[in-house]
């Protein structure tokens, strides 16, 4: 088992930042890549953003990319995402996931392979 806690969403004017955070615990947390995930209101949850388990590897949804950076640091337990230039299209719940399954150097983008769910942190952007 993996549990999982998100903070650092808000209320931010487009073109702002955020830093999203997300702290791991239980199952070991350098076992598991690591994926964003956002949902809005009336739509699917969608891939943002995911490591693998070494770091060394990254993707990204193209609606992000240059923009949003996801980073994580085994040693704290932690994996954290940078929303940079925000639009009003980013609000949304935004979800931090672990997929224990994804090989050392692996990031997999697909919502059923995520295996471990946080509760979500709102981010609103304000036009």
């Amino acid at each position: 088992q993996v549990q999982l806690v998100e903070s650092g969403g808000g209320v931010v004017q487009a073109g702002g930042s955020l830093r999203l955070s997300c702290a791991a615990s239980g199952r070991t947390f350098s076992s598991c890549a690591m994926g964003w995930f956002r949902q809005a209101p009336g739509k699917e949850r969608e891939f943002v953003a995911g490591i693998s388990r070494s770091g060394g590897s990254t993707i990204y949804a193209d609606s992000v990319k240059g923009r949003h950076t996801i980073s994580r640091d085994n040693a704290k337990n932690m994996v954290s995402l940078q929303l940079n230039n925000l639009k009003p299209e980013d609000t949304a719940v935004y979800y931090c996931a672990a997929d224990p399954g994804a090989s050392f150097y692996y990031v997999r983008c697909t919502l059923r392979e995520y295996d471990y769910w946080g509760q979500g942190t709102q981010v609103t952007v304000s036009s």
